[in-house]
Parts: structure tokens; C-alpha cells; sequence
């Protein structure tokens, strides 16, 4: 019987960046990925859609998730009204066939957008039929205290939210243990960020079981609970010189996904005879 669960394993476009996002796919599918996750407005590409399609059919590849663009860089892409991007987001999706979204809490200066965030976000999910999954952030450290950049928290877990994704990175650099906070999130879990860190304030994004956040164990974990999600890379690979190194990072960072995210194997309890005589012996199968 196989072991292996309805969960695909996915690629970020984030993962090759400076790399485009036709050479995420193209590694993707190469390197026997399930699919990629799109972040918009890492690259010019990543913003048109039809261009995305046609990368999905000559690859035959499937667009999984698209991250919506809502990093300090990408403020200005698809518009600035916040609203509007998580609605040309959830229009993305349905028209690539990817059933998520990937959201960051606003920032605090997002005043208004952060008011009825958690409202707006149930009424996006109602309205769309697409899944909105709010991702854990962390507190921007400085000496001597933390920046609560994040409205109405950078902890999801501490709101109403129907979906969640977890980032390994992210939980790393807010010293929190995945394991526990997958734990918190119980069936609002709906997508994996898989990364690791070493609970510096930088937002490391390393190779799975390169840092000290248990990768493995949340993988497994999952596996036993049939996590039906996505899982997707999303590593930084910008230091890496060549092609080629970055290739062992994807390659590494895969096969660590595919070795952890098994189920625990049942225990087989032999079988025992008992003769007439007293005497035990164990069945064999």
C-alpha cells in the first residue's frame, strides 16, 4: 500500500528569485515538482496571467497557489487599494485553476484596510469560492524590543480566520516552534510554507532541516493527519552563484519534503498460538 498522501508538493516563484517565473517552471517540472505557487509582483511576468497559462500548458505543470502582493516591494503592484489586490488575486487564481490565496496581515499604517481585515477576508472567501489563507508573520525586532508591524496581529492564530499558512522562516524569526503553532491552527491549516531559520531576526528562509525549527516532525505530523493542503517550497536561493547551486538547493529542499511528509508506520502486533500442551508460538503472516 503506498504511503503517499492527496498533499502536493509545490515550488514558490520566490524560490528562484533573481531567476523569472518561467524558469520557476521550468525547474518545477524538471526537477518532478507538483506544481508552483505563483508570488505576484516578484517579477513583471508574474502579474500577467495569460502569459502564466501558457507556461502551465507547455509545461503541464499546475499553478497551485497564488501569493497576493502584499510585501513592502510589491505595494504598488496590481494598484495600491489593498482590496482590489486581494480581488484581482482570488481572479487569478480561478482563471490559472489554483484553489488558494496567500495573504499577509496588513501593516498598522494600513489603518483602514486593517479595520475590517478579518471581516473582509471571510467575505472575499464567501464571494470568490477561493481560499484566502492568512500566513503567520512575526515582529520586526529592535534592540531592546519588538515593532508590531502586523494589524490586527501578526499571529493569525489570535483571530477568526477560516484558513492559515504556515511559514517555517517566519515562525523561526518570531521564536515560535512550528509543531505548536500548526497545532494552534489545527483545521484552519490550509497551506505549508516549507523553510527553516535559526531564530535570527532576519527572515532567513533556509533549506528544510538547514535551521532549528522542526521541520521534519511538522511534516510527519502532517502525514499523520492527512494533511490535504499544499506544501511549498519557499527557500532563498539568491545567494547561490550558479544554476547549478541553486539546483541543489531545490533538489535538496524536495527530496527532504518527500522523505518527512510519510505517516508513522503502524506497529504490526504478531499473532500467538497456544498448543494443548501450553507451549506459545507466534503466528507468522
Amino acid at each position: 500500500m503506498s504511503t503517499r498522501t492527496a498533499a502536493k508538493i509545490g515550488l514558490s516563484t520566490a524560490s528562484v528569485y533573481p531567476e523569472s517565473t518561467a524558469s520557476c517552471f521550468e525547474l518545477s517540472a524538471r526537477l518532478g515538482y507538483d506544481g508552483v505557487e505563483v508570488m505576484v509582483g516578484i517579477d513583471p511576468l508574474s502579474t500577467q496571467i495569460d502569459a502564466i497559462k501558457r507556461l502551465v500548458d507547455y509545461h503541464q505543470l499546475p499553478v497551485l497557489a497564488i501569493h497576493a502582493p502584499c510585501l513592502l516591494i510589491t505595494q504598488r503592484v496590481w494598484g495600491t487599494d489593498p482590496w482590489g489586490k486581494l480581488e484581482r488575486s482570488a481572479e487569478a487564481a480561478k482563471d490559472l485553476g489554483a484553489d488558494v490565496v496567500v495573504v499577509h496581515p496588513p501593516f498598522r499604517w494600513q489603518r483602514d484596510y486593517a479595520r475590517g481585515f478579518v471581516e473582509g477576508i471571510a467575505r472575499l472567501e464567501q464571494e470568490s469560492g477561493i481560499v484566502f489563507a492568512v500566513e503567520n508573520m512575526y515582529p520586526w525586532r529592535a534592540p531592546g524590543k519588538g515593532l508590531q508591524a502586523y494589524a490586527p496581529s501578526w499571529d493569525p492564530t489570535e483571530q477568526t480566520y477560516a484558513h492559515t499558512t504556515l511559514d517555517l522562516s517566519h515562525s523561526s524569526t518570531a521564536e515560535q516552534d512550528c509543531v505548536e503553532l500548526a497545532a494552534t491552527m489545527g483545521r484552519t491549516l490550509k497551506h505549508v510554507h516549507l523553510t527553516d531559520g535559526t531564530g535570527s531576526a532576519k527572515d532567513e528562509h533556509l533549506v528544510p532541516g538547514r535551521g532549528t525549527q522542526r521541520a521534519a516532525d511538522l511534516l510527519q505530523g502532517l502525514a499523520n493527519q492527512d494533511f490535504r493542503g499544499h506544501i511549498i517550497i519557499e527557500i532563498n536561493t539568491r545567494r547561490a552563484a550558479t544554476r547549478s547551486e541553486r539546483e541543489v538547493d531545490l533538489i535538496e529542499s524536495l527530496e527532504f519534503t518527500r522523505k518527512h511528509f510519510v505517516p508513522t508506520p503502524v506497529p504490526r502486533h504478531p499473532g500467538f498460538a497456544v498448543t494443548p500442551d501450553g507451549e506459545v508460538s507466534e503466528l507468522t503472516p
